[in-house]
């Protein structure tokens, strides 16, 4: 790379013609703000000073006669109580003029005149008031009304002029202040139409020396790289105009010759990466295949297998059936263990072929209402709830699109695992409830049986997954694995609540139908309205589908807390 050329470069021009700018501008702004400084004090001393001063002249005059009022009452009266607005006069005139000292502390010939007023009131009241109050007080009110002449009104008269004299050097000073505010206030805008020209001129000044030191030499460099970019990639680039604009043209030209050096290499790179895409293209197809194969060799499988197994199973039973207490005891267990392992296997086939047909054998998404599939399953389920004495309640529940067999399968998995994972010596409880979260429901069937440790809160959803032998408690494994399929089949997620105190609460969603969502929004809306509007501490109507505002427990359902809310009680 070439070294700079001597001369200045752009970066140093325009440095040094900002810099000229922000000088001339900080100039200004300095003396602005000294002239905004100085007006807005003019502008105090108008609003805060001069005009309060006259009000506060107005409110002298006001008690000076209010004190020459109540002392012709009182000489016509006698009365004491006349005197009141005197010696209430008295008051006011003081704190007017100690009020009035304060703002005209900066106004010398204000405060004269204020002392003359106060002197001629003060000489008023030693030579008519005192004496016209004290004469009559002793001699009777003729006595008072005889000191009252021509002579004494005069001298009134004169401490009227004075506040009138007083009243005109405030608007003098008022007047005075008020030039001030218009002269700097003129000041203040010719400053800034100053600095408005200076910007302007800079601004002039800038736009041609940037196409001078700046556009012009870009676009030569532009038009160069366009070239080199419409694909003459030997195309030499060369700079003009500012130092730094010809070492930028010279880094320019090495990146392309670098640009084309390895333009081939890219190619060759990009060949590579279609090569491997469709490799992985391929296995992806392959993968797809090869899970859907592995998906109908366990349907075929499991489908397949009834027969030989229902044979074996059919004759282990006769075998049972024809030669028990004929052979010895160990021939006879011999046979019901063949029998029960038959019939498990069965059983587990049956499992196995109902978990791959989910969501390969459907018969469509159609509105499906919960409590009509809560009816069914509780006729499932009631030869277990009678054998266990079994409780089951469920809630209001909604009605959403899916299927509705595999819905039936999934809440009757979930009661009977219920009622199977029971306590000894306690009777089995199951509720099913519902609520709306957000735009899905979220449905849960709570027992009050042995419970689930939440480190196995996960495990239980995998195929074949068991926490107990199969001796304690028989089954597959299968079960809740089929409850999670259909789930996810439909849209939703399930999940055991291990925040629960007693049994086991497993919960899972299904997505809203929008009019239930709507409809929610819109009583949200009106109970937030209803809140708003009223000062009375707002009651908020439970939802008639969420049963979590009136009890998801067994025991609540079995206590009468869902009163209202319990679609049926089924024991």
């Amino acid at each position: 790379m070439k070294a700079y050329q001597q001369g200045w470069t752009l970066r140093r021009r325009v440095v040094a013609l900002l810099s000229v700018v922000l000088v001339l501008l900080l100039g200004l702004a300095a003396a602005e703000a000294l002239v905004a400084t100085k007006n807005r004090q003019n502008i105090d001393a108008v609003l805060l000073r001069t005009g309060p001063l006259r009000v506060q002249a107005q409110e002298l005059l006001s008690a000076l006669l209010d004190q020459e009022t109540s002392v012709r009452g009182y000489a016509v009266n006698g009365d004491r109580k006349d005197l009141a607005p005197y010696e209430a006069g008295l008051v006011r005139e003081r704190d007017t003029v100690a009020k009035m000292e304060k703002l005209a502390a900066d106004y010398p010939d204000v405060l004269r005149e204020l002392r003359v007023v106060e002197q001629q009131a003060a000489q008023w009241r030693t030579k008519v008031a005192e004496p016209v109050i004290a004469t009559t007080t002793r001699s009777g009110p003729a006595a008072g009304q005889a000191l009252i002449t021509d002579q004494t009104r005069q001298q009134f008269d004169g401490i009227r002029a004075a506040v009138n004299q007083l009243q005109a050097e405030i608007l003098v000073v008022r007047q005075q202040t008020a030039d001030k505010v218009n002269e700097t206030g003129n000041v203040l805008v010719v400053l800034l139409i100053v600095a408005a020209l200076v910007v302007a001129v800079a601004g002039v000044v800038m736009v041609l020396s940037l196409d001078r030191m700046l556009i012009r030499p870009l676009a030569g460099l532009v038009g160069q790289v366009r070239e080199v970019a419409a694909g003459d990639y030997q195309h030499h680039i060369e700079g003009s105009g500012p130092p730094e604009f010809r070492v930028l043209a010279e880094d320019i030209d090495g990146m392309r010759q670098k640009i084309a050096r390895e333009l081939a290499e890219v190619r060759e790179a990009r060949e590579r990466i279609e090569w491997v895409n469709s490799q992985l293209s391929k296995q992806a197809e392959e993968l797809t295949r090869s899970n859907r194969d592995l998906e109908q060799f366990a349907y075929v499988a499991s489908h397949d297998l009834q027969e030989p197994l229902r044979k074996v199973a059919s004759f282990c039973q006769l075998l049972q059936r024809r030669y028990a207490g004929q052979l010895d005891e160990r021939a006879d267990q011999y046979i019901a263990f063949a029998v029960d392992g038959a019939q498990r296997m069965q059983r587990l086939i049956n499992d196995l072929l109902a978990f791959s047909r989910i969501g390969r054998l459907t018969t469509g998404f159609t509105e499906v209402d919960l409590n009509k599939v809560m009816g069914d399953v509780a006729a499932q389920t009631e030869a277990a709830r009678q054998y266990s004495d079994a409780e089951l309640t469920w809630g209001e529940l909604p009605t959403i699109r899916g299927e509705e067999p595999l819905l039936t399968n999934l809440l009757a998995n979930l009661v009977s695992n219920s009622i199977k994972f029971r306590r000894p010596d306690v009777p089995p409880k199951v509720h099913v409830s519902a609520r709306l979260v957000g735009d899905e429901w979220e449905i849960s069937c709570q027992d009050n049986g042995i419970g689930i440790e939440p480190e196995f809160a996960d495990k239980i959803f995998v195929i074949f997954q068991r926490l107990h032998a199969k001796d304690a408690y028989p089954g597959t494994g299968i079960g809740l694995a089929i409850v999670k399929k259909i789930v996810e089949y439909h849209g939703g997620r399930v999940w055991v609540d291990t925040g629960t105190a007693e049994g086991t609460a497993i919960r899972f969603t299904l997505p809203a139908l929008p009019e239930d969502v709507e409809a929610a929004r819109a009583a949200e809306a009106e109970r937030t309205a209803e809140a708003t509007g009223t000062d009375a501490e707002p009651v908020v109507a439970a939802d008639p589908a969420d049963s979590s505002t009136r009890g998801d427990t067994p025991e609540a359902a079995a206590e009468g807390g869902t009163t209202g809310g319990m679609r049926e009680t089924v024991g």
